[in-house]
């Protein structure tokens, strides 16, 4: 295990226990969900050829590849993530040293917290929802900065609100009418929806050192089945998320009687072999100062 910043423990603890066997196992899916978030953002970021990324939170790859493709073989992708089991997968993934206008990915176990990246060797800054996690994300984020050349870019997505992300809320709702709720959380703690707040977003990025910090929020429509139908979308429901949390360890009629809840609703908005469910998003870009 790499250096960490200690006030990450908890987060990395969860993201290399069941979390993390779970978002790999469920990798797949993720990735077509995620598609129409990931498709925003790498073209908000638009990485060029040539340029050197780091992928912040890369999980299983599946941005690091994108990006790969982006800037070609003269390129060059660092992922970084705090989770064995989602880089074990990535490695997995990855094509061969040989494909071509491919830039080599490297991936590295680290907490970016605190990981001495070589300085000013970035062109691009990029992280698709793994960058709320931190506990100290001014802190996190200047250090990272410190990876970026003069005039190097910044890119990342991060959720609004939970009542804008249906997608994430509705099985957590049906799941609430059988047990008790999760413990509430602050605004600012660590977890998806921690860059929620615009005004915080600004602040965190204003004291890491960044400039031009701009928020375009972005609606879109995730597909919880991932074209799969809905038995798929119910299984990811219960597998990832907040509804996996809150029926963890409860009682197995009350898991069963939730589950056929979660299938009911997302019956409702069921289209071929698709639910698609209401999701909104931040894309968030800043410069670092010449």
């Amino acid at each position: 295990m790499p250096v960490i910043d200690n006030r990450n423990a908890d987060q990395i603890a969860y993201w290399n226990g069941a979390a993390g066997r779970c978002w790999t196992d469920q990798q797949q899916m993720q990735d077509v969900a995620l598609a129409p978030a990931s498709a925003a953002l790498l073209a908000k970021a638009a990485p060029k050829a040539g340029e050197s990324v780091i992928d912040i939170g890369c999980g299983c790859g599946a941005t690091s590849f994108a990006l790969a493709r982006a800037v070609g073989a003269n390129g060059r992708v660092v992922g970084v993530d705090i989770s064995e089991p989602m880089l074990g997968r990535a490695r997995q993934l990855a094509p061969p040293d040989t494909t071509l206008n491919f830039a080599p990915v490297d991936f590295v176990l680290a907490d970016a917290t605190v990981h001495p990246f070589a300085p000013a060797a970035a062109d691009l800054l990029f992280s698709r929802f793994g960058v709320m996690f931190f506990a100290e994300p001014a802190t996190s984020f200047a250090n990272m900065r410190r990876a970026l050349r003069r005039g190097g870019r910044l890119a990342f997505a991060c959720w609004r609100t939970p009542r804008e992300n249906p997608w994430m809320m509705l099985g957590l709702k049906e799941a609430y009418k059988y047990v008790p709720k999760l413990p509430p959380m602050q605004p600012d703690d660590p977890g998806p929806f921690a860059f929620a707040s615009e005004e915080r977003v600004h602040r965190i990025l204003d004291e890491a050192g960044f400039a031009e910090v701009q928020m375009e929020p972005v609606d879109l429509f995730i597909d919880v089945a991932a074209g799969r139908g809905l038995e798929a979308a119910v299984q990811s429901t219960l597998s990832i998320g907040p509804t996996s949390l809150a029926l963890e360890n409860q009682p197995a009629e009350k898991v069963a009687a939730a589950t056929q809840s979660i299938r009911e609703v997302l019956a409702s908005h069921l289209k071929g072999d698709t639910v698609p469910l209401s999701g909104a998003i931040w894309l968030v870009t800043a410069t670092n100062p010449t």
